[in-house]
Formats: C-alpha cells, sequence, structure tokens
C-alpha cells in the first residue's frame, strides 16, 4: 500500500513538472512568434524598399548611358549645342543620384540580413521548443525523468536561441545553416 502511494505522488509529481515545463515552454514560444511575425514584416518591407532603390538605381543608370550617348551625338553637329548643355546638365544629375540610390538600396539589404538573423533564432527556438514540448509529452507517458531532462534541455536551447532574438544577440543557430 505504502508502495503504491509512493509511485502516485511520484507520477504526480512527474506530471506537475511536465506540466509547467509545457506552460513555460509554450508561454514562451507563443511570445516568441509574436515577435517573430514583427520581424518577418520589417524583413518584407526592407526587401520592397531595397528592390524599389535598385529599381531606381538601375533606372538612373539606364538614363545616364542613353544620356552620354545622346551627347556624343549632339557634339557631332554645332546646331544642337543647347541640346548638348542639357544632356550635359541631365547626366552629372544622374551621376550625382546613382552613389545614393545604390547606397540606400544596399543599406536596405543590410537591413534585412540583419533582421535574418533574429527570424533564424525564433524559427530555431520554435524547432527547439516544439520537440521539447513532445518529449515532454513522451516523459509523462512514459513516467521516465530522463525524457524529461532531454526536453529540458531542447526548451534551455530554445529559450536560449529566442532570448537572442528578443534581445538582438548575435547567436547564430546551428540549425539555421543545415535548414536553409
Amino acid at each position: 500500500m505504502d508502495i503504491e502511494i509512493d509511485a502516485q505522488a511520484k507520477d504526480r509529481r512527474l506530471n506537475r513538472v511536465v506540466a509547467l515545463t509545457v506552460v513555460v515552454l509554450s508561454i514562451f514560444m507563443g511570445l516568441g512568434q509574436v515577435k517573430d511575425g514583427n520581424i518577418v514584416q520589417a524583413m518584407a518591407q526592407a526587401q520592397s524598399n531595397a528592390v524599389d532603390r535598385w529599381g531606381e538605381y538601375q533606372a538612373t543608370r539606364t538614363k545616364l548611358h542613353i544620356d552620354e550617348t545622346a551627347l556624343a551625338q549632339a557634339r557631332v553637329s554645332p546646331a544642337l549645342a543647347p541640346e548638348a548643355a542639357r544632356l550635359a546638365a541631365e547626366i552629372a544629375k544622374y551621376e550625382q543620384e546613382s552613389p545614393g540610390l545604390r547606397n540606400a538600396a544596399q543599406g536596405f539589404q543590410a537591413q534585412y540580413d540583419a533582421l535574418n538573423v533574429h527570424d533564424d533564432q525564433f524559427d530555431a527556438s520554435d524547432a527547439a521548443i516544439g520537440v521539447a514540448v513532445a518529449v515532454a509529452a513522451v516523459a509523462a507517458l512514459s513516467e521516465s525523468f530522463p525524457a524529461l531532462a532531454v526536453a529540458w534541455l531542447f526548451g534551455g536551447f530554445g529559450m536560449v536561441m529566442g532570448l537572442a532574438g528578443f534581445l538582438g544577440w548575435a547567436l547564430k543557430s546551428p540549425l539555421a545553416s543545415l535548414l536553409s
């Protein structure tokens, strides 16, 4: 009788620890998914801005090339001198605009790349915490503390990766390179 009561108490304790583990990990995962969603939105905006700036840069470079060609042709005829002056002014304007557009596009691309690191951190966090919750469920069903310890390892890794995403740490996940 005493052995049965001790076994039931042990089972209840294991189940309480598993339940607490699952609750903590699920809450952390939910908060991480909200933050990750915001990061993904910022990544989409940065990518859109980069594409826009690269489009402007290409258009400016194309106009520059066209005007340079037209200027070369206009210089052949003295009657086109006023047109040559206008083209020279346009060329100067495009040469001045091009570096700024290129730098802006590269800046948006760098912003996207920086955000992608944190997106990968939250992805690794979600994956590890998902595995931890599954292993915790198995620990409860099999009444196994070693399985719960494995769940804690996965959960701990997931929480570290999630904290890296929240706090802006430059921690790279080994899963990111494996899964990308």
